[in-house]
């Protein structure tokens, strides 16, 4: 297995570690800073993966299916558990959920036929805008939980107003990350009409 793969392997290693840290709050302190570290690794062997792949001619079909599955593995995992927190709105979340089984489903219909289908430039812009808005979400929430255990004053954020903010402000990135969703979805939809024989 070459490197760009073991990266790819590596990422969908670091959810469950993600997971843990994310709804283990009480046993870990400061777990949204852990939290954010991990995404922050995780997304960045992303970017890595597919930059020694391309350099190294080292692409491989086992690469082009699974880095995009890592990518959903963990995204979703992160929206899962702010949804469980109340960091995100459920609608929001399925509908991202909706448009990443739509998407795989036909991944798995061109694999059957011998094709894989490549992430295009739609879906990047979908992956860029989710691990910005998880990011800002988690980084918020770091910041909301310093001020928390006083090691931020509270005035500093312009209290209780400031606090909405950054919160409204975590939600709408995520919301704008399901819009970029939906928009890669019909696309893919669009590209690959053909596999879908409603004869069959």
């Amino acid at each position: 297995m070459n490197l760009p793969n073991r990266l790819t392997i590596a990422r969908i290693c670091i959810v469950p570690v993600f997971l843990v840290v994310m709804l283990a709050p009480d046993e870990i302190g400061l777990h949204y800073l852990w939290a954010l570290i991990l995404f922050v690794i995780a997304s960045y062997t992303d970017h890595l993966d597919g930059k020694i792949a391309r350099k190294n001619n080292q692409v491989t079909n086992f690469g082009k299916f699974m880095d995009p599955l890592a990518d959903k593995i963990l995204v979703m995992t992160a929206l899962i558990c702010f949804v469980q927190l109340g960091l995100a709105d459920t609608w929001v979340v399925i509908l991202i959920l909706a448009r990443e089984f739509i998407v795989t489903g036909i991944r798995l219909v061109a694999a059957e036929s011998g094709q894989v289908i490549a992430a295009n430039r739609w879906g990047k812009a979908k992956t860029v805008s989710q691990i910005i808005a998880i990011s800002a979400v988690l980084a918020f929430q770091f910041i909301l939980e310093l001020v928390d255990r006083g090691s931020i004053p509270a005035f500093t954020l312009g209290g209780a107003d400031g606090a909405f903010a950054l919160t409204w402000i975590g939600s709408f990135l995520v919301l704008i990350s399901a819009v970029f969703a939906v928009i890669s979805g019909v696309v893919y939809l669009m590209q690959n009409i053909q596999l879908i024989d409603t004869t069959k």
